[in-house]
């Protein structure tokens, strides 16, 4: 393996990590509709576990309201069961072909403990991203062991900018999805 290589791959999975992040925050409810919230819900469908992306088209057409239509009109009942046990604090109504989900304002207190949540996510992303940095500084020593000090420290410092940039990235998400819990 390559000095460039252990970079590539380094990089390649801190970046696993911060979008396996995006993916967990976007999930923490705001106040505010958001596909997000219901996209990825999984809905038993002819026996099949499927997203429910997949299944229908996901609406916003107001900040405190979600409107599901689904493609195939039978599997209404299954996508607002699915909701449901999806415990996730919203409640689904079926209007005729469409299922409408209203997004509840969230109290003072759930605010802030969603902002905790959303800081033990970060935090344990920051935690995957300096996993990521000692497996690459232990495959450079590895690889370099009778290289010169000079290269090793030079890959390693790569490393750690590497390292440093991703936590950028991280505290950026959580602060932008701090803000968003506690707009009122």
């Amino acid at each position: 393996m390559t000095n460039t290589d252990i970079l590539a791959l380094a990089r390649q999975k801190m970046d696993r990590s911060v979008e396996a992040l995006s993916l967990s925050i976007s999930k923490i409810r705001t106040g505010r509709a958001n596909p997000s919230l219901v996209a990825n819900i999984n809905v038993e469908y002819y026996g099949t576990q499927t997203p429910l992306q997949q299944l229908a088209t996901i609406n916003i057409p107001d900040p405190k309201l979600i409107v599901i239509q689904p493609f195939d009109k039978s599997s209404i009942n299954e996508i607002e069961k699915s909701i449901q046990n999806e415990d996730i604090g919203l409640n689904p109504s079926v209007d005729g072909d469409i299922i409408r989900i209203p997004i509840p304002a969230l109290s003072e207190e759930r605010r802030k403990e969603l902002t905790k949540v959303a800081s033990k996510e970060s935090e344990e992303a920051k935690i995957s991203i300096r996993s990521h940095r000692r497996n690459g500084i232990d495959n450079v020593s590895k690889q370099l062991s009778d290289s010169s000090t000079d290269d090793t420290k030079r890959i390693e410092d790569n490393i750690q900018k590497l390292t440093d940039l991703y936590i950028q990235k991280i505290d950026e998400i959580l602060s932008q999805k701090q803000n968003e819990l506690l707009e009122v």
